[in-house]
């Protein structure tokens, strides 16, 4: 198979029936898109170039700056596709989260930009928030920058809707499959693949996979920053359901080791999503149940991910201190303070307050005398034990109290007499018009 151009090999992925022996399901035929196969890595090839081809005779001519609010495969995908057309590509995040992502995008010759943002991703209606303001920034002026936009960009969706989807169709022989299962990031592959199924059978049932609150997955939003996204419908959705990112780790292990994918966790998170909901409807209908979902991307880039959550996996001894092990119970003990009685404690007792959100969001805003350790950072710490005195009180702060919650139960568990957390976080701080500070 001969191409002229690079770009000539996105799309056309292979779609891949998974062993009933490895998933368990007695009446269903569960695919795989190969979307992990695309020549960049990831489903986001097919945006990233159908958004920004439109723009791009006018980018060169104009040595343009190629600009995405995105710290993960739409990213990557642009790097490669600006320097093959010899224009540079910025990346603008809140957070790098991926470290093996952030050292391929500047292997590609991209800039990263990393602002003081409150969301994972971007929240039109928070004016205040810096990446809020930069997208404005970027809308405004269009001669400096070719901005493909991918959170309201409706060629992300385009995307899959004249190729994600059709391929899909026609590899199963011209019909749809019973039900469509997606991560959900910027919503462009659901919507756009959804979207022409349904054109073919509008029973078909799609099911959209976000990630478990407090929990990360690499390119999946929570059900919080979904409802951000531009390009996010409800309606889309016959099911949306949370994964954990054990669950996750647990798929992707399982379509690497049992069915030959090497697939990243996102993958695994719709893996085993798709499973866990297709169980239920087993064996409930006369016929055949086919189903297909996406792997998004490929394993190699998430290798310092996995090492994070589950080193054993990879050969090394297990954490024995880490947030992930927290239970439900141990959650619902947690201490948790309102603005006021926070204030009250600050002022009375002088705990020693630890901000886990990134550097350049604590740059920004913070608590006055809080002391700036990145959850990750504190994390390791934890590792090896409590890493203050017991005897000193602490309040720990996060965007929304989530995963301050989280690391103050596990500190309980670790014998801290008195770890509390900051109920909603920074941004109810903020909103209770108490103090804060800038670097």
């Amino acid at each position: 198979m001969r191409y002229d151009d690079i770009t000539e090999a996105i799309g056309n992925t292979p779609l891949v029936r998974i062993d009933p022996a490895v998933h368990g399901l007695r009446t269903v035929d569960l695919y795989a898109k190969l979307e992990m196969l695309n020549p960049f890595g990831s489903v986001k090839d097919r945006a990233a170039w159908n958004m920004l081809r439109p723009g791009l005779d006018a980018a060169v001519a104009e040595r343009a700056e190629v600009v995405e609010l995105s710290s993960g495969n739409t990213a990557k995908a642009l790097a490669a596709l600006a320097g093959l057309h010899g224009l540079t590509f910025r990346s603008v995040t809140n957070r790098m989260r991926v470290p093996e992502l952030r050292e391929l995008l500047l292997l590609l010759g991209a800039r990263i930009e990393e602002l003081p943002g409150r969301s994972e991703c971007l929240d039109p209606t928070d004016t205040d928030d810096p990446l809020t303001q930069f997208h404005r920034a970027l809308a405004d002026d269009d001669s400096a920058h070719l901005h493909t936009d991918q959170y309201f960009n409706p060629r992300n969706t385009e995307a899959h809707a004249t190729g994600t989807g059709p391929e899909i169709v026609k590899d199963l022989g011209g019909r749809p499959p019973d039900w469509f299962v997606a991560c959900v990031g910027t919503a462009g592959s659901s919507s756009g693949v959804a979207r022409v199924l349904r054109e073919h059978d509008p029973n078909v049932g799609v099911l959209g996979l976000v990630a478990a609150k407090s929990d990360f997955i690499p390119g999946i939003r929570t059900i919080d920053e979904v409802n951000e996204v531009g390009l996010f419908d409800p309606a889309t959705y016959d099911a949306i359901e949370a994964v954990t990112a054990d669950e996750a780790i647990d798929g992707m292990v399982e379509l690497n080791r049992r069915c030959g994918l090497l697939a990243g966790p996102t993958s695994g998170a719709a893996y085993r999503g798709a499973v866990r909901h297709l169980r239920a409807l087993d064996g409930t209908r006369p016929e055949r149940t086919t189903a297909v979902f996406i792997a998004c991307d490929r394993v190699e880039s998430y290798l310092g991910y996995v090492r994070r959550r589950r080193p054993e996996l990879l050969g090394r001894a297990p954490h024995r201190n880490s947030p992930a092990t927290v239970t439900e119970a141990e959650l619902a003990a947690v201490r948790a303070v309102d603005v006021p009685a926070a204030r009250r404690w600050i002022e009375e007792e002088r705990p020693l307050v630890i901000d886990l959100r990134g550097s350049h969001a604590y740059a920004a805003l913070h608590i006055e005398g809080s002391l700036n350790l990145v959850d990750e950072l504190f994390e390791q710490q934890v590792h090896g034990g409590l890493p203050f005195s017991r005897r000193q009180p602490v309040l720990l702060v996060c965007p929304v109290g989530e995963k301050s919650a989280r690391f103050a139960a596990l500190l309980t568990r670790m014998g801290h007499p008195d770890v509390r957390s900051l109920a909603g976080g920074v941004v109810a701080w903020r909103d209770a018009g108490a103090p804060l500070v800038r670097e």
